[in-house]
């Protein structure tokens, strides 16, 4: 905490954050993403991102380089509060995603990430729920030039990496080197939860912000440093960070 660095590149990523504010402007968004002019990348930046910011300024530099940065999660929301803007809505991919698919109807789609069964599970059901047109599947455990290699090959429209947090954002800046128009997304996740790995909170637990609770619940082992240690990290930076912006103590008015 004693250098300030992290501050810096939380305040650079607090900038390039894409504030959707209604179900309007989501429509918008998800217009553009559907005809991308050139190779575009889309990330999420929750909770643990920021504390992977904070850590690692390289990794910074590749959330960075995303074309397009949605807040995701209710920890950003208290971020946003703290600093005197309003958080718009929860942009979270778990949710959006499954949209993005849907508007991609035929076209030509890449899975790149988690394992077998649920890769193709979630290949095989996103074909029946979304009428996509899956051309390649890949474990996300290969070297960046794998998959940099298919994308060339096999042309597709859109990617969706589920490599977790940090190789799918370095992938992602990778092979949006190539220029070639294509939607890269940055999905944590998501092929889990569409591949049946890992089952959604619900409704109710959703809603009031606490699906990560209900990650945690299920995944003790793997989500204890990411919930247990790094939300009350999370919180303290996103103290400091406001009180660095506002030494006063006075937030200045929300933006709506």
């Amino acid at each position: 905490m004693g250098d300030r660095a992290w501050l810096k590149r939380w305040k650079s990523i607090i900038g390039k954050l894409r504030v959707v504010s209604d179900a309007a402007d989501e429509q918008q968004v998800l217009e553009a993403l559907r005809a991308p002019q050139t190779a575009t990348v889309l990330g999420f930046v929750n909770a643990h991102a920021m504390n992977l910011v904070a850590a690692d300024k390289h990794y910074c530099e590749a959330l960075a380089a995303a074309d397009v940065l949605l807040r995701d999660g209710s920890g950003i929301a208290i971020l946003y509060r703290r600093l005197g803007l309003a958080p718009g809505l929860n942009m979270n991919g778990t949710d959006f995603i499954p949209e993005l698919l849907a508007a991609y109807k035929g076209r030509r789609v890449a899975f790149w990430g988690t394992q077998e069964p649920y890769l193709s599970q979630a290949a095989q059901r996103s074909e029946a729920l979304y009428g996509v047109q899956v051309v390649s599947v890949h474990d996300g455990f290969s070297r960046v030039e794998t998959y940099i290699e298919l994308a060339r090959t096999l042309k597709p429209e859109l990617i969706v990496l589920g490599m977790g947090m940090p190789k799918q954002e370095n992938v992602a800046a990778r092979l949006a080197d190539m220029g070639r128009p294509c939607l890269i997304v940055c999905g944590g996740a998501i092929l889990d939860f569409i591949g049946g790995k890992v089952t959604r909170a619900p409704n109710w637990l959703r809603r009031l912000g606490g699906e990560w609770l209900y990650r945690l619940c299920r995944e003790p082992k793997r989500l204890f440093a990411r919930y247990v240690v790094g939300n009350p990290l999370f919180l303290l930076r996103a103290l400091m960070c406001s009180k660095a912006t506002f030494p006063g103590g006075q937030g200045k008015p929300r933006r709506t």
